[in-house]
C-alpha cells in the first residue's frame, strides 16, 4: 500500500476520473421565469457547471412574414407591435420607414420629430423593464418596483397619444394616425425629470452592490471580435467595445439633428451590458428634451402621398375625389411601386431590419424581418458553457432579448 508521500498527481487524477459520474442533460424552459418567454435551453451539466448549451426556439412562431404577403401594408402595422412587444412604437416606425423608402416618400419634419419622440420613449420603456427584471434575476427585487412604476407613467403617455397602452399601431405608411394631443409634450418633459431620478436611485442600489457585482462582473464576456462575428447589434454589441449605433452612423428620421452620446463598454461582460443600458436611458432623455423643445409645426403626414396615405376626414366627408381615394386605399392598400428595399432601425434590442419586395400594388410580394433577439440568442452556445447553472439567469437577463421578434 502506498503512503501519502508516494501518491502522485497521476494517481489523484486517475482516482478523480474514476469517481467522475456521467454528465446530466437538463432542459431549462420553455416555461421558466429566467428565460423571459418560451425559450428552451438544452443543457449538458458536469456537476453544476454547464459544458454544452443548445437554445431551442420556435414555440412562439406565428408566421408573421407569410402573413404580411396576404395583407395590405397598413394592415401589417399591428403585427409589428407583436415583434418586440416591449417597444411597439419603435417597431411601427422601422417598418413604415422601410416601405416609405420603397415608395420614395419624404416625411415632413414634424412627422420625423414625433417618430423620434416615440422611438426614444419606446427605448426607455424597454430598458426600464429590462433593467428591472435583470435585477430580479440577480436577486435585487426592489429595483423592479422603481423601474416598473416609471414604465407605468410611460404607458399613460402612450395611451393619451395612441389610444392604446401596449399594442399602439400608431404609425402609418406615409405618416401617423394622428397629431400630438394638446399639452402632451409638456407631460413628456415632466416624465424625463422623474425618470432620471429613478435611474440615479437604481445606480445607487445596484452599480456598487457587492452581490450584484459578484453575479455580473466577469460573467459571460463577449469580445469585440466575437460580437462582430455573430452579428450582435445594439447594447450587446456596444458593451463589447464597438461604438456602432445606427442613429449616429446611418441616421434616419432626422437623428443627425440631435446631440447625444453612444455609451460603449470595455469588457463585454454582464456588468457592462447593464451599464450600457443604464446610460442609454439617460441619452434617450437628452434626445427627448431636444425633440420636445424644437418640435416643428406643419403636417404630420406626407401630403403628396395621394395613393398611400388616407386623406383627412373633413375632406372625405365633403369631396368626392377624397372619398374615392379613401375607399381605394382602405380596400386595396397603399399603392407602392415595384422594387425592393432593406432598412434597419436602431431598436432597443438592436438593429431591427425589414426587407420588402414589391411587385406593385397594395400588398408586399415578400417581407423578411431581421430580429436582433434572434441574433443575440445565437451566441448562447459559445458564452454559456464554462459557467455555473446559476449564472444562466444573469446571462440571459443581460442579453435582454424578447421571444416575439426571435420566433416571429
Amino acid at each position: 500500500m502506498k503512503t501519502t508521500k508516494e501518491i502522485s498527481l497521476g494517481d489523484i487524477a486517475a482516482r478523480a476520473e474514476e469517481l467522475r459520474g456521467e454528465n446530466m442533460t437538463l432542459n431549462m424552459g420553455p416555461s421558466h421565469p429566467a428565460t423571459h418567454g418560451v425559450l428552451r435551453l438544452s443543457l449538458e451539466l458536469d456537476g453544476d457547471t454547464v459544458v454544452k448549451c443548445d437554445p431551442v426556439i420556435g414555440y412562439l412562431h406565428r408566421g408573421d412574414e407569410k402573413i404580411a404577403e396576404n395583407m395590405t401594408y397598413n394592415q401589417f402595422v399591428p403585427y409589428t407591435d407583436r415583434l418586440d412587444y416591449l417597444a411597439p412604437l419603435a417597431n411601427n416606425v422601422a417598418y413604415a420607414i422601410a416601405v416609405e423608402k420603397l415608395a420614395g416618400l419624404k416625411m415632413p419634419e414634424r412627422c420625423e420629430a414625433i417618430r423620434v419622440v416615440c422611438c426614444e420613449m419606446a427605448r426607455i420603456s424597454s430598458h426600464l423593464l429590462g433593467l428591472g427584471v435583470y435585477a430580479m434575476d440577480t436577486g435585487a427585487w426592489t429595483v423592479f418596483m422603481y423601474t416598473f412604476n416609471e414604465r407605468e407613467k410611460l404607458y399613460s403617455l402612450f395611451e393619451e397619444l395612441t389610444g392604446a397602452r401596449f399594442t399602439t399601431s400608431y404609425t402609418r405608411i406615409g405618416g401617423l394616425t394622428r397629431d400630438l394631443p394638446e399639452g402632451w409634450l409638456k407631460k413628456v418633459e415632466v416624465f424625463c425629470d422623474g425618470v432620471l431620478k429613478v435611474i440615479d436611485d437604481v445606480d445607487k442600489l445596484l452599480t456598487r452592490n457587492g452581490i450584484f457585482l459578484e453575479r455580473t462582473e466577469g460573467v459571460a464576456p463577449i469580445s469585440k471580435e466575437l460580437a462582430l462575428a455573430y452579428g450582435l447589434t445594439g447594447p450587446n454589441l456596444r458593451a463589447s467595445g464597438v461604438g456602432f449605433d445606427l442613429r449616429k452612423d446611418k441616421p434616419y428620421s432626422g437623428y443627425e439633428k440631435y446631440d447625444f452620446d453612444v455609451p460603449v463598454g470595455t469588457k463585454g461582460d454582464c456588468f457592462d451590458r447593464y451599464l450600457v443600458r443604464m446610460e442609454e436611458v439617460r441619452q434617450s432623455v437628452r434626445i427627448l428634451r431636444q425633440a420636445c423643445k424644437s418640435m416643428p409645426g406643419g403636417a404630420w403626414y406626407a401630403e403628396d402621398a395621394k395613393k398611400i396615405f388616407l386623406p383627412p376626414k373633413a375632406k372625405i366627408m365633403t369631396k368626392m375625389e377624397e372619398l374615392i381615394q379613401n375607399f381605394m386605399i382602405v380596400t386595396e392598400g397603399p399603392q407602392i411601386p415595384a422594387g425592393e428595399v432593406y432598412f434597419e432601425a436602431e431598436n432597443p434590442k438592436g438593429a431591427l431590419g425589414f426587407y420588402v419586395v414589391s411587385n406593385g400594388g397594395g400588398v408586399p410580394y415578400r417581407l423578411r424581418i431581421r430580429g436582433p433577439s434572434f441574433v443575440s440568442l445565437s451566441i448562447l452556445p459559445v458564452i454559456i458553457p464554462g459557467n455555473y447553472l446559476t449564472d444562466i439567469a444573469s446571462i440571459l437577463g443581460s442579453l435582454d432579448f424578447v421571444m416575439g421578434e426571435c420566433d416571429r
